[in-house]
């Protein structure tokens, strides 16, 4: 159970637990910011105009590139 829960996933993206803990972490940091600054932008928006689709863009290259 607890490999099944911990190690299956890692293990078929080539990385270990701590590998794929800090990749999440740096991901869900980005999305953070991302929202953040969508939130901003939703209310006044002359600021962040392209800031989280830049993110999202960026987060989409390390996804499609990852492993390779």
């Amino acid at each position: 159970m607890i490999t099944r829960v911990f190690l299956d996933h890692p293990r078929k993206v080539d990385e270990s637990y701590f590998e794929h803990f800090a990749f999440a972490m740096s991901f869900a940091g980005a999305l953070l910011l991302a929202g953040c600054a969508a939130l901003v932008h939703a209310l006044i928006p002359a600021l962040f105009e392209n800031t989280a689709g830049n993110i999202v863009l960026k987060l989409h290259g390390k996804i499609v590139n990852r492993g390779r």
